[in-house]
């Protein structure tokens, strides 16, 4: 499988998935809407299975190279890509926990290879905030003779209206609930979508509320449920998966930021300088220290990303969370 790195060479296979994210990143920013056309782009050059097990066809990339895809397409279309990361981090925790029933998982696959495969764990919601805080979630799946029936409100739901898979957090509604993930199909009877995201930033990253009023479930859906306290702590390697690639997703902000501020310095000459704004060493000296900002970043997120590819067992719970700060 060919590595990629940041650097955008012609013969590179995924270069049309970044021109692609390119040419459409700012009038989806602008609008507020989904990059329907390069995510389209993107499952055709089979990125929808970038983390999928080589074992069942998948590209079976590390975290390693999922960041540095992530950072390489962040600087293109960051919306975007954090969708398809959201699909990348989720095919990478399955792959460690080997909890989730076969045949459903081989059915998600299958829909990834045919490009209509986008997943995201739906966790967050109104009262309760991230689930990796601790604390048990309102939506409940009740049990029925032959399905689960779901309800509740998940909120900055990323990706919200091109999913085609929701992985909902969600407790069970017995005396000693259980507490994990129940797979939702988008578009089953009992599901919508109330549109709640208009932020500043990321504002094509489609993160609206995603609302289950008695979505019927099959049994064999409850793809990972376990005692609540099993949700308490959350393993380094897990939580490097998703900071990490996250993180990789900012790095490619900063990479295009600052080549847009180093060809504005050498285009713009005002007139009472009469040479470009580069020359001036203030400028230079600014340039210098993002750039030694940017190295140090990309140098703790390169290491940390193949710690946890090579020796997982020695990664620490605080290292994914410092890369992200």
């Amino acid at each position: 499988m060919t590595v990629i790195t940041t650097k955008i060479d012609r013969q590179d296979p995924f270069v049309g998935v970044v021109d692609a994210f390119a040419a459409g990143a700012e009038k989806h920013d602008r609008l507020g809407t989904v990059a329907h056309e390069s995510l389209h782009v993107a499952a055709r050059a089979g990125l929808q299975t970038l983390t999928v097990p080589r074992a069942m066809g998948g590209l079976g990339a590390g975290l390693a190279e999922t960041a540095s895809v992530a950072r390489r397409l962040g600087a293109a279309d960051p919306a975007a890509t954090l969708i398809l990361a959201m699909t990348w981090i989720q095919h990478a925790h399955v792959a460690m926990e080997r909890r989730w029933p076969e045949r459903v998982y081989r059915e998600v696959v299958r829909d990834a290879f045919a490009g209509r495969g986008l997943l995201n764990a739906l966790r967050v919601e109104p009262e309760l905030g991230t689930v990796m805080r601790g604390g048990i979630p309102a939506s409940t799946a009740r049990a029925t003779p032959e399905r689960w029936r779901l309800s509740g409100r998940k909120i900055y739901s990323t990706g919200a209206s091109v999913l085609n898979w929701y992985n909902v957090f969600a407790r069970t509604d017995s005396d000693n609930p259980q507490v994990g993930y129940f797979l939702v199909r988008a578009g089953t009877p009992g599901t919508r979508i109330e549109a709640a995201w208009d932020h500043l930033g990321m504002r094509a990253s489609d993160s609206h509320d995603v609302v289950f009023e008695d979505a019927l479930v099959p049994k064999d859906y409850a793809v990972d449920v376990r005692p609540a306290s099993a949700w308490r702590q959350v393993p380094p390697l897990h939580a490097a998966w998703f900071s990490l690639t996250v993180s990789a997703i900012y790095l490619g902000i900063a990479d295009a930021a600052r080549d847009w501020l180093i060809g504005f310095l050498r285009s713009r000459t005002p007139t009472n300088l009469g040479r470009p704004l580069a020359t001036l060493e203030r400028m230079q000296v600014a340039i210098g220290e993002i750039e030694a900002l940017r190295t140090t970043a990309a140098t703790m997120l390169a290491s940390t990303a193949r710690k946890a590819d090579t020796t997982p067992a020695e990664l620490s719970p605080e290292e994914p969370g410092l890369v992200k700060h």
